[in-house]
C-alpha cells in the first residue's frame, strides 16, 4: 500500500558537510529497532543546510511557511524488514527560523526541532550559503562549486551520504516514528571551496565538538529536487 503524502516540497543546494564520528557518541541516540549504518566501519554524522520551497502540506500552499532554510545534523541507520533493508537517517538537531514548522514537526515527528534567526543565499551550481544565530553567535556554513552536476557513483561516498530515503525517530510511547522521503538520485557539483563556521558544543552538544572540529570527510553541494514526505507510521519492537 502506498503511504499517505504528509508534505511535498522542493528541497534545493544542499550543503552537506560529513565528519567522522565514534559509534559510542551515536549508540544512546539511537531508537530502537534500528543500527548504524556504516561507512567503511565508520560512523559518520553530516551537517546539512538546504532550502526549503514550495512547502504544501496535505497537498495545501503553507503560504507564511512556504520557503525558508533549514540546517540539520543527522547520521545514518538502517532496518531490516521483509522486502529488505530501508537506509536512513536519525536528525540530531533542526533548525529552522519558522516557529510554526518547528512546532509542528515537533508534535507529528517527534524531531529535535529549534527555531532560530536564519538566512540563506544561493547561486545554483555556484554557491550557497547559509547563517543562523545561537546565543548571539553567528554560526555559517558554505559552498561554492563548479562545472556542470553530475550523478555521484552508485558506491561512492556521495551516494552513500545522499541516498538514504527513510527518516527516523525516537516515540515518546516507545520503539520509533518511521517516514519516507521520495525523490530522484541527486546530481553534485565539484567543491572549490567551503568554510564552517559552528558552535557545535553549544548547539549539538560537547561530545559533537570534536568531531565537527576536526578536517571534513566530504563536502557535497548537491542540486536538490522535488521531494514528498509521508506521514509517519509507528515501528514497534
Amino acid at each position: 500500500m502506498a503511504s499517505r503524502i504528509f508534505l511535498t516540497a522542493e528541497w534545493r543546494n544542499l550543503v552537506a558537510f560529513t565528519y567522522a564520528v565514534p559509534s559510542s557518541v551515536l549508540l544512546p541516540l539511537l531508537p530502537s529497532s534500528l543500527e548504524l549504518d556504516l561507512w567503511q566501519g565508520q560512523a559518520l554524522v553530516s551537517l546539512v543546510g538546504f532550502q526549503f520551497l514550495d512547502t504544501r502540506v496535505i497537498g495545501w500552499r503553507a503560504w507564511f511557511h512556504r520557503d525558508f532554510p533549514e540546517v540539520n545534523l543527522r547520521f545514518y541507520v538502517r532496518r531490516e524488514t521483509a522486502e529488505g533493508i530501508r537506509r536512513g537517517v536519525v536528525f540530531i538537531k533542526e533548525i529552522v527560523p519558522k516557529p510554526a514548522v518547528a512546532s509542528l514537526a515537533r508534535i507529528l515527528f517527534g524531531e529535535n526541532y529549534a527555531c532560530l534567526p536564519m538566512q540563506s543565499a544561493a547561486d545554483a551550481g555556484r554557491s550557497a550559503r547559509y547563517e543562523w544565530k545561537f546565543r548571539g553567535r553567528e554560526n555559517a556554513i558554505a559552498v561554492c562549486a563548479e562545472g556542470p552536476a553530475s550523478l555521484p557513483a552508485a558506491d561512492s561516498l556521495e551516494s552513500f551520504i545522499l541516498e538514504h530515503h527513510w527518516g527516523y525517530s525516537r516515540w515518546k510511547s516507545g520503539g520509533c516514528l518511521e517516514y519516507r522521503v521520495e525523490r530522484p538520485p541527486w546530481r553534485v557539483y565539484r567543491v572549490t571551496a567551503d568554510e564552517a563556521t559552528v558552535d557545535a558544543a553549544g548547539i549539538y552538544g560537547p561530545e559533537f565538538a570534536d568531531a565537527l572540529a576536526a578536517p571534513r570527510v566530504s563536502v557535497i553541494f548537491a542540486e536538490g529536487s522535488p521531494v514528498s514526505v509521508s506521514f509517519g507510521t509507528r515501528v514497534r519492537n
